[in-house]
């Protein structure tokens, strides 16, 4: 501190200030706020940072990754230290060993579910206005890499609504999902100018580059309605095909709004006019949200995430816990007179669960849990689609309780070859506080 000659006291102490603040101010008095911090692999502090939430009563307001750079995974690989970089005077500060940081970065991560990784290089090769500076954070969620103030604008279309029946069985409706994808980007791009933004530096951003980040959710829900496992080969080709339409839709549309509108006022200094692209109207287009509150009320699976059990326990504000039947496996259950849970308003003391023995093995194994899928395939499905998104994807990688510490790196070191922008992973029943179960019956 220039003006008293002190030291300041680091970037956890002060996460501490804004994680009181948030717990103060509610979103109406009932809706919790959320915090992203994200410290680069190189800090001086990245040790405490890593080590801040093994404590669960700690930070939490926050959500905390650890920016990862191609060149500290290579460390890893081989064993070598790095310098630990002071960000204020960009002087080494200390060394530590790349792979003893990477094992703690793991085992906190299987202690509590974080920090997640942040993978900057690889967020910045699709930073589509460099000029303005790279990219060091996300939103909460991970979803959406942004500069300096700017801020979400984000939606989601349920993909279970783009299944039809065809006249091989069911199909996707891609001349609806396009002009969805088309509604969609002219919606969040009319949000950017209704909206009312809190400070100048925002507004200024926001409108400057008019990111937007439309993605799809009931990923799951539709791979069951068009009779494809989650995580097999099919389902990764699916999603792969799904979202680079989603995509090459949204852009089609964002030109249209550029010629009509004008595009973005940094496109000049942007990826896009340096390479002689058609004008944009937005400097990024789709993104893959968790959609945690907004599947629930659509009545679809969540993201891109996969089911996480046919009949779950989720708690909610009060300590009120909820048994829920998934929708799609009830309807399925239904259609084979399957005796499923008739929820009452105060709960059932006793739950007849149906035996899904009595399901033929390949509807069986359509409704295949979160934590049935390997980690390996989780992470090919979040690859798939990142391939076709602007921005990131956000996904957990969920592990059943007993998968190890060694488990944990292997995942973070595959998400990274295969190109991910980010990874979030988290062992189950690893939190006291875990909001959703998987309810204990022959089911799931």
């Amino acid at each position: 501190m220039a003006t008293t000659s002190g030291v300041a006291s680091g970037p956890v102490s002060f996460m501490k200030i804004f994680n009181a603040a948030t717990e103060i101010i509610k979103q109406g008095g009932t809706r919790r706020g959320a915090n992203m911090g994200v410290l680069r692999v190189d800090h001086p502090d990245i040790r405490e940072f890593i080590e801040a939430k093994r404590d669960p009563e700690e930070l939490q307001s926050f959500n905390l990754s650890v920016g990862i750079t191609d060149g500290f995974m290579h460390a890893v690989k081989a064993g070598r230290h790095i310098d630990l970089i002071n960000p204020r005077t960009k002087a080494a500060e200390g060394r530590i060993n790349a792979r003893e940081l990477f094992d703690l970065m793991a085992e906190c991560a299987w202690q509590s579910g974080e920090p997640g990784v942040l993978f900057l290089d690889r967020i910045n090769r699709d930073n589509p206005t460099p000029s303005l500076g790279a990219i060091e954070a996300t939103n909460p969620c991970g979803e959406q890499p942004l500069l300096p103030y700017e801020s979400c604008n984000l939606g989601s279309i349920n993909l279970v609504k783009m299944v039809r029946r065809g006249a091989r069985g069911p199909e996707i409706d891609w001349e609806k999902l396009g002009e969805t994808v088309k509604l969609g980007v002219r919606f969040l791009d009319d949000v950017i100018d209704v909206n009312h933004f809190p400070i100048p530096e925002i507004e200024k951003i926001t409108r400057a580059n008019r990111k937007i980040g439309l993605g799809v959710m009931g990923f799951a829900h539709f791979l069951i309605l068009m009779g494809l496992p989650y995580g097999s080969d099919g389902s990764v080709r699916i999603a792969e095909e799904v979202m680079a339409y989603v995509t090459q839709q949204a852009r089609e549309a964002s030109r249209e709004l550029a010629m009509q509108r004008g595009p973005f006022p940094n496109f000049n200094r942007s990826v896009y006019a340096q390479r002689g692209e058609p004008l944009l109207r937005n400097a990024s287009a789709t993104t893959i949200a968790p959609t945690g509150s907004l599947s629930i009320i659509a009545g679809c699976s969540s993201g891109i995430e996969p089911i996480f059990g046919i009949s779950t326990t989720r708690k909610v504000a009060g300590g009120i816990e909820l048994t829920e039947i998934d929708p799609v496996f009830q309807r399925f259950a239904e259609g084979h007179a399957l005796a499923i849970l008739e929820s009452g308003s105060a709960g059932p003391s006793r739950i007849p669960f149906p035996d899904t023995s009595l399901l033929a093995p390949e509807i069986r194994d359509l409704f295949v849990t979160a934590l049935d899928v390997p980690p390996s395939q989780h992470i090919r499905i979040q690859a798939a689609f990142q391939r076709h998104t602007d921005s990131a994807v956000s996904k957990t990688i969920n592990f059943p309780a007993n998968i190890t510490i060694q488990g944990v790196k292997e995942v973070f070191q595959l998400a990274h070859d295969l190109g991910c922008k980010g990874i979030t992973i988290y062992r189950d029943q690893s939190r006291p506080d875990q909001t959703v179960t998987c309810s204990a019956c022959k089911v799931c």
